[in-house]
């Protein structure tokens, strides 16, 4: 069944007096495990659905477990669950949308605000090209430096959440739930306290790891999978002592979006581990590109934001920081058919970059 057939038909049993106007894409996404479409009712209401097209309902029992949590304990806007069944043929969230406007959307029209010319080189390709492999080039933006201080103050925020150890999130605590309340429970959350499996943080690490390799989309380079859990059990000892924080892990363009906050969507990622994990994934995603580095005055801005909430980076941040930018590699060797695509470059000099480039982050962690 065609995927636009699946959602009408999770749309249909979800709100049967809402006839639905239209549905439509919710932009690009290297998760081949999920598709989400807009939907646009009849009434003029819009929602998103998500289905878990491999059948694993895990990710959707995280997502919607850590949505009610964060709308309920943290000022971070999300978006409002709607309805949700990990247990569905095939597991679904229906969400609302969120205030304001992407991120992506933001960050391009602040560029066309710089008066002494385009950021970037002029070409047509530099124009088509995503933001996050763009920043390398960009002139001084104070706009685009305000957002990302916006960005920082946000993962403060969310990081502020502690728990008492690592672990995976699997949804929302119960009565049927079997986990120690001391791993479920902070005081005032009974009613959308977190289930989580607890785990050593390198454990939890490998997990993220593995799950990067499931929905990997090439296997060039699949040695770098084993590389960068040797890097972790190498480092086990460093990491094991890491703060236990609620952890976003996907802190991409398209995920936040500029309103009176930032609010953040697709969650389905998140755990409770290192802060510098998430703060150091966060600074790749948002300005690096395969091979090239954003401006050092933008990655300040995003950490400055991070001080002005948290009083400071987090613990551990410089000793840290080189294992995560190690285990970042993966998001480049494991899909280097999506960037051939993106970069318009052939895969097999993109391979050769991506290994050398893990050979000297190797090397320093």
């Amino acid at each position: 069944m065609a995927v636009n057939e699946v959602v009408s038909a999770v749309i249909g049993d979800v709100f049967p007096d809402r006839p639905v106007a239209e549905l439509s894409g919710a932009g690009p996404s290297w998760n081949g495990a999920n598709e989400t479409l807009g939907v646009e009712f009849t009434d003029g209401g819009r929602a998103f659905c998500k289905v878990a097209v491999d059948g694993d309902g895990t990710r959707i029992a995280r997502e919607r477990a850590v949505l009610q949590y964060v709308a309920a304990e943290c000022s971070i806007p999300v978006p409002a669950v709607l309805a949700a069944n990990e247990n569905g043929s095939p597991p679904y969230l229906v969400t609302a949308p969120v205030p304001g406007r992407e991120l992506s959307v933001v960050w391009n029209d602040a560029e066309r605000t710089v008066t002494d010319g385009d950021a970037g080189d002029g070409s047509a390709d530099d124009d088509a090209a995503p933001t996050d492999v763009r920043p390398s080039r960009a002139k001084e933006n104070p706009l685009r430096e305000s957002l990302l201080r916006r960005v920082g103050r946000m993962l403060a925020t969310l990081h502020a959440e502690r728990f008492d150890g690592h672990g995976e999130i699997v949804g929302a605590a119960d009565d049927r739930t079997e986990i120690g309340d001391d791993w479920t429970r902070l005081p005032g959350t009974a009613d959308h306290a977190l289930a989580i499996e607890p785990a050593p943080w390198p454990d939890v690490l490998r997990s993220t790891i593995e799950r990067t390799r499931e929905i990997g989309t090439t296997e060039g380079l699949a040695g770098h999978y084993e590389a960068v859990i040797d890097c972790v059990e190498s480092n086990r000892d460093r990491l094991t002592g890491a703060p236990a924080a609620l952890l976003h892990g996907d802190v991409a363009m398209q995920n936040l979006f500029v309103a009176d906050g930032i609010a953040a969507i697709d969650w389905e990622l998140a755990h409770v581990g290192d802060p510098v994990r998430d703060l150091v994934r966060a600074e790749d995603q948002l300005l690096n590109g395969f091979d090239s580095t954003g401006p050092e005055r933008y990655a300040a801005a995003l950490h400055d934001g991070y001080r002005e909430r948290a009083g400071g980076l987090p613990e551990g941040f410089a000793d840290r920081r080189q294992i995560y930018e190690v285990v970042r590699m993966l998001g480049r060797s494991g899909f280097l058919d999506q960037w051939a695509v993106h970069l318009d470059e052939p895969i097999d000099a993109l391979a050769d970059r991506a290994e050398a480039e893990l050979r000297a982050r190797l090397a320093t962690a």
